[in-house]
């Protein structure tokens, strides 16, 4: 009896859960796993931080096998970067960091966050590096707080880079002396963890890699059997993503002050207002976003008065000149000096161009238009012909401008069917005189 109910004990607390547990291991083995895939391409900027913010703590939330991020960014701003490192580096799914496609780049900004990563990986024909930071919107910043920032920024990229096992020392040099490295020279330099063709050979050269999480767990990426998702931009973050571009910006800036000049030199259009009240509406939001200099948007719109003032003054274009010189000068300095955040001097030379000339033609034409005479309307009748309806004696009905009037004759009486000249109009009533005869 003893005998038996020992089986038993043995078979209920001993064989039946490790035959379970194993059992468990090889059904979790048998899913396949998942591989979430986030895709930045741009400037770093809030919505930026966000999407990759989202985009982890779903691959957290889904019990994701590795969480990789596509990247290829000019550089962006400090804070937003701050996020990213931070989520990275606190992330309970592995991150991996891949630089790609062909010719991509991770300067600035993309340096911190590549070396942030459990896994850095970037694709033959990229680059990473030139990390110096820089002042943002055209601030004046003395040596020493530029040294204390540089010292600071490499500081924090020694500390990252040692975190993640990578070479210190090369990575310092990225912030101290801007310098960038090709993909050979990153792995070289142990900045990166390998190169990958694609992605699809990225995720065979991840399987069983070893990293330790920032709670200290250990995990090993299995990929041998994967599903991978992409989880994309939502509609609303790419819409602000789009106008957070500099180039954006300063494209939406410029139609707001094409679109008020036009309505405050011909009220009543409506549509130019409208449109140019919802494009400085979504500059400023890109312009707060990119921390623009207020000084570069003030001389903008300045240059927006001389360009109205010039055609209610007799100036000889010395105005305009003044508007252009501001223009041009406000938008050099509306992003100087900000890491990855600049317009393109092509672009500033156009609508420095296009200004003069929408300045010089098209506004020349519609005040021009306003201050001639109205041509319609009871005005616009006098000197026109009329058809008698009714005998005028002195007074009866004519027909002008296919409607039926009531006038008087100021010459003699008018016959039926006779034609006259309209010499004035008071309210409804005109006053006309025999046609003279050829």
């Amino acid at each position: 009896m003893l005998r038996t109910w020992l089986r038993i004990f043995f078979l209920v607390f001993l064989v039946i859960p490790i035959a379970a547990g194993i059992g468990g291991i090889l059904v979790a083995a048998a899913g396949p796993s998942t591989v979430e895939i986030l895709t930045v391409d741009g400037t770093i900027v809030p919505v930026i931080a966000d999407y990759i913010d989202r985009g982890i703590s779903q691959a957290e939330k889904d019990g994701a096998t590795v969480c990789i991020i596509e990247l290829n960014t000019p550089g962006g701003l400090l804070d937003s970067t701050e996020k990213i490192v931070q989520k990275i580096m606190n992330a309970d799914v592995p991150i991996v960091v891949y630089v790609s496609p062909k010719g991509a780049w991770a300067a600035s900004a993309g340096t911190f966050i590549t070396l942030s990563a459990n896994i850095a990986a970037m694709t033959p024909g990229t680059t990473i590096g030139a990390a110096h930071p820089v002042t943002t919107g055209g601030e004046n910043i003395s040596e020493d707080q530029m040294k204390k920032i540089v010292e600071f920024s490499a500081k924090w990229m020694r500390t990252i880079a040692e975190e993640r096992g990578r070479n210190m020392e090369e990575a310092e040099l990225a912030v101290t002396q801007s310098k960038s490295f090709t993909d050979v020279d990153a792995l070289g330099n142990n900045l990166i963890d390998l190169r990958a063709e694609n992605l699809a050979d990225l995720i065979s050269q991840i399987n069983g890699w070893n990293v330790t999480l920032a709670s200290g767990e250990e995990v090993t990426i299995d990929t041998t059997n994967y599903d991978s998702t992409r989880n994309e931009m939502n509609a609303v973050e790419r819409f602000l993503q789009a106008i957070s571009d500099p180039n954006i910006a300063y494209i939406l800036l410029s139609l707001a002050s094409i679109g008020l000049i036009v309505e405050i030199s011909n009220p009543g259009l409506v549509f130019p207002g409208v449109a140019g009240g919802i494009s400085l509406l979504l500059a400023f939001y890109s312009l707060g976003v990119l921390n623009a200099y207020w000084g570069g948007i003030g001389l903008i719109l300045l240059a927006v008065g001389l360009f109205i003032a010039e055609y209610f003054t007799t100036s000889f274009g010395l105005l305009t000149a003044g508007g252009v010189i501001s223009l041009v000068a406000g938008s050099l300095i509306l992003f100087t000096h900000s890491p990855g955040i600049e317009v393109d001097w092509r672009l500033i030379v156009g609508v420095a161009v296009g200004f003069t000339a929408f300045a010089v033609f098209v506004l020349g034409a519609i005040i021009r238009g306003q201050r001639r005479r109205k041509a319609t309307g009871p005005e616009g009748m006098i000197g026109t012909v009329a058809v008698a309806k009714t005998p005028l004696d002195p007074t009866g009905t004519v027909l002008a401008e296919g409607e039926l009037w009531t006038a008087a004759s100021e010459g003699g009486r008018v016959t039926r069917g006779e034609e006259v000249i309209i010499t004035r109009v008071e309210g409804l009533k005109l006053w006309v005189a025999k046609k003279p005869k050829e």
